[in-house]
């Protein structure tokens, strides 16, 4: 319950040291000032005491509740939330910053078993919630508009019920967790050990992943190449995880009475399965128009006569490299948020004047970047790893939405203001969008919009085409998991299976790619949930659409969106602007969005 976001990993980081500015750094005062501030040992204290008498007063008496007997109830489980989210926070946020730390560790376990034992005897208001008889519940929600107001939180958690088990079961489950946990800390770790290498230099995977975007043709294929090897003398121990996993996911869904493996990642992002069959559907026929279109322009550009897997991140030969440093990224950045409303330019500021970004790479931090809500009461934290690269700004302008949402919908409280994950990227996504509108309009000659619009299509083709070939994959792999034992060979099978479709004919796929499926971190820590990253950008696409068609009032109409939080399924935020994501056509208006922008690229060719 009380997680930090898992970092998102950046395959292009690399070390810095230019002069990039004044870079920023975190200051955390606004959460605890130390890790020995009284007010953490009080709050450690207040958590303790406060779980202990939520359960003696609500444990068993649940259903004899009366309006405001529930909504007292539910307002001291919001406050629980809220004190252990700020406490997990702090000890995370530090922790990150740098991870190699052995005191900065502890503190952050010592934290994360505490509240975990404190919080431990509160498993019985989710399942008694959800004995709660439906009339009973509409009954009590029609007395008491502030109670109503959490009706979108009862909904989220009553989606299980279908699937809830006995309490013991449940409680026997909630134990068992750790089991599922060792495994994916042994594929961490595993992958963690990994050594590659490259031209006499033994590598880590983020070095070695990071070769694959090298100018140099001949290092990118010593990468690839290494990376097959020490996959492939590796890949039994990463077919036992994945079999274990998928086999652990089948019995607990069996016994919850899931219909299929990704009904319960539908549950939790509230999403229907109709709308991701929808999604996952047009984007399949959108490949030869997307992908195969654009790999088959980047093989002219690199002058090949096939692509190799090792060329598909190249960067593109007409590429100047250029260093935007802090201040210009910050500028450019705040002038597109300026420019679409004066608003999100306040919103975002404090991000940068109050130590609300830490921006530098050093030694021991967290790779890759994110945007942490923290808890409603403070303000979001940004970490990034900024080497001044085009994309690095990008990468500032994508995390700055995250916060702007965050802030935006903070005033939802702790258990309204979180988006499921399909909802989530929407004002990362539409600030990205923004400040890459901005930046194609100053590109001073040809060949600078040519990159620009060339680095907005890999992106977009690594965050839908990939991430739904990825999808396929998974249930091709859940489906084949419930015939029996996978050998490593019938794992490469898939793999291969849904990366020549996604890819195209400009590819051609060297020995050893077919165990590139066991290093992606989602497949074993969170199964389907690559199909997010495709909806949250088909979402903004179409979103964005509606934007540049210059429709009335769109900007009120899209601080509400963002304000409404996790307080309102998809359908309900995206009327107000006409658009359906249940309808197929909806996610073809994102995509002709791409093909649009490959039509620009393939007409400078002339």
């Amino acid at each position: 319950m009380f997680h930090l976001p898992f970092p998102v990993h950046d395959a292009n980081a690399q070390g810095g040291g230019k002069d990039l500015g004044d870079l920023p750094e975190w200051d955390l005062n606004d959460l605890y000032t130390a890790e020995d501030a009284p007010e953490l040992k009080r709050d450690l204290d207040w958590l303790e005491e406060a779980c202990a008498s939520f359960a003696t007063d609500y444990e068993g008496k649940l259903v004899d509740l009366d309006a405001a007997g529930l909504l007292d109830c539910v307002l001291r489980n919001e406050k629980i939330n809220q004190v252990a989210g700020r406490i997990m926070s702090f000890a995370g946020l530090r922790y990150y910053q740098v991870t190699t730390d052995a005191d900065r560790a502890k503190f952050m376990s010592d934290c994360q078993e505490k509240i975990t034992n404190f919080t431990t005897p509160l498993v019985f208001f989710t399942l008694e919630l959800n004995k709660l008889p439906d009339d009973h519940l509409d009954k009590l929600l029609d007395q008491n508009p502030d109670l109503a107001r959490y009706k979108p939180v009862f909904d989220r958690i009553r989606a299980m019920k279908p699937y809830q088990l006995s309490d013991e079961l449940e409680k026997f489950l909630h134990d068992l967790g750790v089991v599922g946990d060792a495994w994916e800390r042994m594929f961490d770790e595993t992958i963690a050990g990994l050594e590659f290498e490259v031209d006499g230099e033994v590598l880590g995977i983020e070095g070695t992943l990071n070769l694959l975007t090298d100018p140099d043709r001949a290092k990118r294929e010593a990468g690839a190449r290494e990376l097959a090897t020490v996959f492939g003398s590796n890949v039994k121990t990463f077919a036992r995880v994945h079999n274990t996993q998928a086999k652990e996911k089948e019995v607990i869904d069996r016994w919850r009475g899931m219909e299929t493996p990704q009904t319960g990642r539908h549950l939790s992002n509230q999403v229907e399965p109709e709308v991701v069959e929808a999604l996952r559907n047009a984007v399949v026929e959108a490949y030869p128009k997307l992908s195969h279109r654009y790999y088959e322009l980047k093989r002219k550009w690199l002058g090949l006569d096939k692509m190799q897997v090792w060329d598909r991140n190249a960067p593109l030969p007409m590429e100047d490299p250029r260093i935007v440093d802090w201040p210009t990224a910050e500028t450019m950045v705040m002038d597109a948020y300026n420019a679409f409303d004066p608003r999100m330019g306040e919103l975002a500021k404090p991000f940068f004047n109050k130590g609300w970004i830490d921006a530098a790479v050093k030694p021991g931090k967290a790779p890759g970047a994110f945007a942490h809500p923290t808890v409603t009461n403070v303000h979001p934290y940004v970490m990034l790893n900024y080497l001044g690269k085009p994309r690095d700004v990008m990468t500032l302008a994508h995390e700055l939405g995250h916060g702007v949402h965050q802030v935006l919908a903070a005033g939802q409280g702790e258990m309204l203001s979180s988006t499921p994950l399909t909802l989530a990227e929407t004002a990362s996504v539409f600030g990205e969008m923004l400040t890459f509108r901005k930046m194609l309009d100053n590109a001073k000659t040809d060949t600078e919009r040519k990159v620009l619009l060339a680095g907005k299509v890999e992106d977009m083709i690594n965050t839908v085409v990939r991430q739904i070939a990825f999808y396929d994959f998974e249930c091709k792999l859940h489906a084949a998991r419930r015939g029996g034992e996978l050998t490593p060979d019938d794992i490469n099978d898939l793999w291969m299976s849904v990366q020549a479709e996604s890819l195209g004919p400009a590819f051609e796929f060297m020995d050893g790619y077919e165990t590139f499926w066991a290093y992606i971190p989602h497949f074993v820590h969170s199964p389907f949930y690559v199909y997010a990253y495709a909806f949250g950008d088909g979402l903004v696409n179409a979103l964005y659409a509606v934007y540049a068609e210059g429709e009335d009032g769109f900007e009120d109409k899209y601080f509400d969106m963002l304000k409404a939080g996790g307080s309102k399924h998809h359908k309900e935020l995206l009327a107000p602007f006409g658009l359906d994501a249940s309808d197929p056509a909806f996610w073809d208006k994102g995509l002709s969005m791409i093909s649009g922008f490959i039509d620009e690229l393939e007409a400078m060719e002339g």
